[in-house]
């Protein structure tokens, strides 16, 4: 992976790299299997008469119980004291806002995902992006990078490296890159020199 290298056009700003065959595989393994986990938990949602009649879609209520959908899909309020009516109150109000909220929130994780795959050279090599399509870059990368660092247990400050014998050494590696392509182009974004 370059660094993305910022051009003004008179069309507006492009993002311009490369990618590696290798890297841009691994860019289109990891947004599939997003879209795939995505498109599970979505279709998961129990159906609502609600919606049959008023055109409103909802989803689940309740969390995910997986921890890397929890990671993508977390919460909407965190009590930071205890709240006097119970914590049924806060799980209730959770749920409203899940149902309300999370199927618009999982299409546009979709969206982002499919939006990096169709700008993706799938065979490696230059690749140019438009605003639009660097900010779903952007969000789509972040995905990954939830998912891939609740898998590995990344919490703030680490791991920075595990042994190299140690199972789940590779994904840290590419925990980093991703890290490291993320932070790049959002830098070009800022129109901020690397």
């Amino acid at each position: 992976m370059r660094k993305w290298k910022r051009v003004d056009t008179p069309d507006g700003p492009r993002f311009r790299s490369a990618l590696a065959a290798h890297e841009a595989a691994l860019l289109h393994s990891l947004a599939t299997s997003m879209i795939g986990m995505l498109d599970e938990r979505q279709s998961s949602a129990p159906a609502d008469e609600l919606e049959q009649i008023t055109g409103m879609r909802t989803g689940n209520s309740a969390p995910p119980q997986d921890e890397t959908m929890k990671r993508l899909l977390p919460d909407f309020y965190r009590s930071q004291t205890d709240h006097p009516a119970g914590s049924g109150t806060v799980e209730s109000l959770n749920s409203a806002l899940r149902s309300l909220h999370e199927p618009e929130i999982i299409d546009a994780k979709i969206q982002a995902a499919q939006q990096l795959l169709e700008t993706l050279p799938r065979d490696g090599g230059k690749l140019e992006l438009r605003e639009d399509d660097a900010h779903a870059w952007v969000a789509a990368v972040n995905d990954m990078r939830l998912a891939l660092g609740t898998m590995l247990g990344v919490k703030a400050g680490g791991p920075d490296a595990l042994p190299a014998d140690h199972p789940l050494a590779g994904h840290l590696d590419v925990y980093q890159w991703l890290t490291v392509l993320q932070e790049y182009l959002v830098l070009g974004l800022m129109g901020k020199p690397r």
